[in-house]
């Protein structure tokens, strides 16, 4: 197992860390040329070549403090055997789902399909760019997982989760899917590590789509799960529950290493009730308007979280028409805070 080189949730310098949610992707020149010749989103994730160099674009570019591999949370449906294809313009797309294949689905059969994406892991690893630098796997959390494995694309409304998406299991079932949702989230959390992975981040995209009365079942147990699985792996892990309506209860249950926040919430409120260190929160379309408001609302979350461990990052992911001139901005305000 690599050691973990660096880690950004101890922040031992002054100087704030920072690293963005989808870096390496949809608004850099550099990524769009590869895009082009490359439309099948999956192949490009399972290509060992291109991965790398993608995954580092953005770490040639700026003075980020981590690199996050480029990858999809959707590459689990996609190693089980439940086919994923994404359309332009309506996102991610899967075929109906057969609770029987997934039964008989073997760890090594899952682990061999995805191998790609580990030794693409393996090969950032070794990168001099990552030498002083974390190098982030990430998974989607098992809600998140089995709500795009049942309604095959994303959800809209809250709604959805009625008609869309409960409808289709039967209520015996639901315990059986979410155990083969984490058992195959473990494997694919211990071959990031094994292959040079230093931090994992958990994505809960959909977590605000659920009232409270069912996180225990669907949010904080599944995860609590994955959380304990990475901490004995000797590798810090992130949550990002987006969305969430109670981020105070989420981190006393689950007990990441540290909690990513959404734009949606007050930080001021963040900093009374979490002791953990915090990341994001930063809305993204705020990398859309000037300069000067950029440093005024980045100012405002460099400012409340001063005094306390802070990874800087956005509350969601950087949206494709980002100019790469206000990231490059950003990233400098970061590091001169003082």
């Amino acid at each position: 197992m690599t050691p973990i080189k660096t880690c950004i949730v101890d922040k031992s310098n002054k100087k704030n860390p920072v690293w963005f949610m989808r870096q390496a992707g949809r608004y850099l020149p550099e990524f769009r040329e590869i895009r082009k010749e490359n439309p099948n989103f999956i192949e490009l994730c399972l290509n060992k070549n291109l991965t790398p160099e993608i995954t580092l674009q953005p770490l040639k570019r700026f003075e980020l403090d981590a690199a996050i591999i480029f990858s999809d949370i959707l590459m689990l449906p996609y190693g089980l055997g439940q086919k994923v294809e994404f359309k332009k313009n309506y996102g991610p797309s899967l075929e109906d789902l057969d609770l029987n294949k997934l039964l008989n689905v073997k760890d090594e059969d899952f682990t061999n399909k995805l191998k790609p994406v580990y030794d693409a892991i393996n090969i950032v690893s070794k990168d001099k760019l990552v030498d002083e630098k974390d190098l982030f796997g990430f998974i989607g959390a098992p809600w998140t997982i089995f709500v795009y494995m049942l309604n095959k694309k994303s959800p809209k409304l809250a709604k959805d989760l009625k008609n869309s998406i409960f409808n289709k299991i039967q209520d015996k079932d639901i315990q059986k899917l979410l155990m083969i949702i984490v058992k195959f989230l473990k494997i694919h959390i211990k071959n990031q590590i094994e292959n040079g992975a230093s931090m994992i981040q958990i994505f809960d995209s959909w977590a605000g789509l659920l009232e409270e009365e069912s996180y225990e079942d669907y949010i904080y147990n599944p995860t609590i799960e994955l959380v304990n699985y990475t901490k004995k792996l000797g590798v810090p892990v992130i949550c990002f529950p987006r969305n969430i309506k109670n981020y105070k209860k989420f981190c006393a249950k689950v007990n990441p290493s540290a909690v990513n926040i959404d734009y949606e919430v007050d930080p001021k409120i963040i900093i009374k009730e979490i002791k953990i260190p915090i990341q994001g929160g930063l809305d993204p379309k705020i990398l859309l308007s000037d300069k000067d408001q950029l440093k005024k609302e980045a100012n405002k979350y460099l400012e409340i979280f001063k005094d306390h461990p802070y990874i800087f990052n956005l509350g969601h992911g950087v949206l494709p028409e980002t100019d790469p001139n206000m990231v490059d901005y950003l990233v400098k305000l970061i590091k001169d805070f003082k």
